[in-house]
């Protein structure tokens, strides 16, 4: 008799393991069949739209306020300056990779080129992120930015005639600089 008791518990024995995996595969089963059920649930819409923004009225006194009246349509106030920071980011990594590939050669030569790209791309970032948020130091971020990217154009202008990744960079720079002075 302890033969077969020891015989039917082996067959009946489960593992943890068995256990855990069962219940995950079972779980992600019933997620993808409620979801393919009801496509909708888990994505709550968004009903930002439906009460017309209550025309802007400040919930304090209830009166419309001026400061909160916009336009959720119009293009960011400072759209071309972003996009001369995101073309530098563009352009940049392009040509770090460039850089990066001639250094692997054993040519030195565009290093000083990659120095100047790895410290203008940071900062054509925060650039990019202060026009989109319209930060209040914008004007002082655009002045530093217009040095480091004439740097990283100075630098890119030395090798443009030789290889592309450095001339459109450059450019980049050059468009960038533009669009702070407009700022400033």
């Amino acid at each position: 008799m302890t033969s077969t008791n020891s015989a039917e518990s082996s067959q009946t024995r489960v593992t943890r393991r068995q256990v855990l995996s069962s219940g995950a595969a079972s779980g992600f089963v019933l997620a993808a069949a409620a979801a393919a059920a009801d496509p909708a649930s888990g994505q709550e819409e968004h009903k930002h739209h439906d009460m017309e923004h209550m025309d802007h009225m400040d919930h304090g006194t209830g009166a419309a306020s001026e400061q909160n009246t916009h336009d959720h349509n119009a293009p960011a106030r400072h759209k071309a300056l972003i996009d001369s920071a995101f073309a530098c980011l563009n352009h940049g990594e392009i040509c770090i990779n460039h850089c990066l590939t001639t250094l692997s050669t054993g040519d030195t030569s565009l290093k000083d080129c990659m120095r100047s790209v790895s410290v203008m791309m940071p900062m054509c970032a925060a650039l990019a992120r202060a026009g989109a948020l319209e930060a209040a130091r914008l004007k002082d971020i655009a002045k530093v930015c217009i040095d480091i990217c004439a740097d990283c154009e100075t630098e890119c202008k030395k090798h443009a005639e030789h290889h592309a990744a450095c001339k459109a960079c450059g450019q980049s720079c050059a468009d960038c600089i533009a669009e702070c002075k407009k700022v400033i």
